[in-house]
């Protein structure tokens, strides 16, 4: 289990926001996963015990520094032509508008925390957990949740538990899931578990002001912000907004 706040053993924490149209979360058909990790089917998820860096507001650590004190880089997430509107429906995140096929890079160095390489999303059920696609989790090097959706594809070696760094190609631009045009769904959140928590994963924050950031080459961290927000919410065990 992992968080920006120090959690008591064995305690079980969510989060919650809503989703409409798009950033839900796959739950697709076979199953991968590191030594002792519990996933649902489809979902690779990386072992609690693999050695997934510790939350910066529990070690004291600074904001974009990993727990050893060294800095953690950002990166746009998309290599090539890109937009994005400063809103988004019913919950923070944002919708990078992007062509099908470009390069999507790991936002953040971190080590892959979960990845959905099949889409399981039926337009009829509409379920939340189903709506993101194809998707991949980073929890980063600063003990921010990183997450992003709708894939046309996924790079092979991208695997829970496999280390990244920020630039890294690791997955290609797509539609797929409750997607009407290519994009990548992009939140950032507290990792308050690392599977299940799709109303957490989807975004809690607004990322355009980090987005903004990278792509002109700043370095701007989002985890004061993540923190703040895990210290009024917690990890309630619903979605708060519309599922």
């Amino acid at each position: 289990m992992f968080s920006l706040r120090t959690r008591l053993a064995g305690a079980v924490v969510l989060v919650a926001f809503g989703v409409t149209g798009c950033g839900g979360d796959p739950d697709p058909t076979s199953i991968s996963t590191t030594p002792g990790a519990s996933a649902s089917p489809g979902r690779q998820v990386a072992d609690s015990a693999s050695g997934l860096p510790p939350s910066p507001g529990a070690s004291g650590t600074a904001a974009g520094a990993a727990p050893g004190g060294q800095a953690v880089k950002h990166a746009f997430p998309v290599q090539g032509k890109a937009s994005y509107s400063r809103t988004h429906h019913d919950y923070p995140a944002s919708d990078i508008i992007a062509a099908c096929g470009l390069t999507a890079v790991s936002p953040v160095d971190g080590t892959v925390l979960e990845v959905a390489r099949t889409d399981t999303y039926k337009p009829k059920v509409n379920d939340g957990a189903t709506r993101g696609g194809l998707s991949v989790s980073i929890l980063g090097g600063d003990g921010v949740r990183y997450y992003m959706s709708h894939f046309s594809s996924i790079d092979q070696g991208i695997e829970a538990g496999t280390p990244v760094t920020a630039g890294q190609p690791v997955a290609r631009v797509g539609r797929t899931g409750d997607a009407s045009a290519c994009h990548i769904h992009f939140g950032l959140s507290p990792a308050c578990q690392k599977t299940g928590d799709w109303w957490t994963r989807r975004g809690v924050i607004w990322p355009w002001a980090y987005l903004d950031a990278w792509k002109a080459g700043t370095a701007k961290s989002p985890v004061a912000d993540v923190d703040q927000w895990q210290r009024q919410h917690g990890c309630p065990t619903k979605p708060l907004v519309n599922p």
